[in-house]
């Protein structure tokens, strides 16, 4: 064969993701929270985008809209609607979903108002209260547990002291344990450890009772002497906890030099003590979960919104890129402009097709799970991505991604939208198959009704599942019962003998 230079021609297929394309399946993942904060930064580069103030109360539903089955195809159709430029450059919010602030204020009005209401109709809640009750209101006061503990060092110790409290208060971790150790600080400081003992033993003084303790049982005892029931007795029931946790009731009788009376009296007494006193100081709480779609009763259905209350409303400045494009002059100025109003275009486009598929993705959630928002989690349907993905009309990474990091509200509480997909457990006659979700309501509900004298074997548990129609293997329901976290026969058998005593 000779070697010698030529050309050839050949086709190929391949896909190409656009930036545009990344954008828009970048979008699907995001949360409403993570959506503003994206908009907040376009609205900072782009200079033809602004942001409009949101309606009065009121609810819009999305008009029908049909999606390619393609999800690049969808994207792609947006992109080109937008990018023609001869459609209006603003959208047409009043035939769009775009929700305002109404119905997520509703739902909290009428949460407080009546707990027993499905519906979030409302929009009063209460006399000069426009957006609902101040929670904040009603938590404690934002101090932590350390500056709590150097306002009291401040007040009884001074100098050196004082600087050995402040050492020792700043390695207390959240829940109120001394993370150091005594020497250490003692070696850092150049002092005697007997001195930084004594300081420690204020602290133990010191308001929430036990903070400053190095172990559960220096903690307990904390709380023992200052409730002056620290006996010999309860020194050595405190200084044998583990078998306390082991339920080895007859051999603490006996090392404790006490009867059943008197023991079950101690185990009472240690009951009220706190083992963290520190978590009721500061602490971070944590953050609470803002709803990306809200279900409210409709009738005899469901209505499904979009929670407006985190997504502001997008505008394109047609005047301003008017008066831009009547001055500029400069070709790579007008180039800069044009690129702005195209990106606009679309990111208008792009969030729109955004709402429309999480609106039509939950619709469909909502219609198959509907025995749940009526009568709760045991009539949760075995449900899997495939089967939305397959109705709607999507690609199954594409729901996937709808429904990544997204939380619905409804009567029953706020979940993400992941929990409504759960696996199916065969049923016992043979009839439709459960979920895995239902299986574990049932298995809690057992458990919770058994009488203590009657513990429930795994082995119980499948019989009993079985009566109910549920066809599943003991391993099973040792694994479900775990991921609740419900102990096995032996561990529930024990803590209700604790509890009794």
């Amino acid at each position: 064969m000779a070697i010698a230079p030529r050309l050839d021609l050949r086709q190929s297929q391949s896909l190409v993701m656009t930036p545009q394309l990344q954008q828009a399946i970048k979008l699907l993942a995001l949360s409403n929270l993570e959506l503003e904060g994206f908009i907040a930064g376009e609205l900072e580069r782009n200079p033809l985008l602004e942001a409009a103030d949101r309606e009065p109360e009121g609810t819009r539903e999305a008009p029908e809209t049909g999606l390619s089955s393609d999800p690049e195809a969808g994207v792609d159709q947006a992109i080109a609607i937008g990018a023609g430029g001869e459609s209006p450059l603003d959208i047409d919010h009043g035939a769009e979903t775009f929700i305002d602030d109404g119905p997520s204020d509703r739902m909290v009005g009428e949460a407080v108002a009546s707990s027993s209401s499905s519906d979030f109709s409302g929009s009063s809640n209460g006399p000069g209260s426009e957006d609902g009750p101040d929670f904040d209101s009603f938590a404690a006061p934002d101090i932590g547990l350390h500056e709590h503990l150097m306002a009291q060092a401040g007040a009884v110790l001074s100098g050196l002291e004082l600087l050995i409290a402040s050492q020792l208060i700043g390695q207390i971790d959240a829940a109120g344990y001394l993370e150091a150790d005594v020497r250490e600080v003692a070696r850092q400081l150049g002092v005697e450890p007997d001195e930084v003992e004594r300081v420690l033993a204020v602290i133990h003084g010191f308001d929430p009772s036990g903070v400053g303790a190095r172990t559960l049982s220096e903690c307990i005892a904390i709380q023992a002497r200052e409730a002056d029931r620290y006996d010999p007795a309860m020194a050595t029931l405190i200084a044998n906890l583990d078998l306390l946790a082991r339920g080895q009731l007859p051999h603490l009788r006996r090392i404790c030099g006490v009867d059943e009376e008197d023991m079950a009296d101690m185990i009472r007494e240690l009951r009220s003590y706190d083992p963290k006193p520190g978590l009721r100081f500061g602490g971070e709480s944590a953050p609470a979960i803002t709803p990306d779609v809200l279900i409210r009763a409709a009738g005899k259905g469901w209505s499904v919104e979009i929670n407006g209350a985190t997504l502001p409303r997008l505008l394109v400045n047609q005047r301003y890129h008017a008066e831009l494009g009547a001055t500029v002059r400069d070709k790579e100025a007008k180039s800069w402009l044009a690129d702005c109003l195209t990106s606009a275009n679309w990111l208008m486009r792009a969030l729109d097709q955004r709402q429309r598929t999480i609106l039509k993705v939950t619709e469909e959630i909502v219609r198959r799970q509907e025995g749940f928002f009526r009568e709760g989690v045991s009539q949760l349907r075995p449900l899997t991505l495939r089967t939305i993905a397959d109705a709607v009309g999507l690609h199954e990474s594409t729901v996937s991604r709808v429904t990544s990091n997204k939380y619905l509200a409804c009567p029953r509480g706020t979940y993400e939208l992941k929990f409504f997909f759960t696996s199916a457990i065969q049923s016992a006659d043979g009839g439709e198959a459960a979920s895995a979700q239902a299986v574990k309501s049932h298995i809690r509900a057992l458990i919770a009704e058994e009488a203590p004298d009657a513990i429930l074997s795994d082995d119980t548990l499948v019989d009993l599942l079985r009566e109910r129609g549920f066809d599943i293997a003991r391993r099973t329901v040792a694994k479900y019962r775990e991921a609740i976290g419900l102990g096995s026969s032996v561990q529930r058998r024990r803590q209700k003998r604790l509890r009794g005593a």
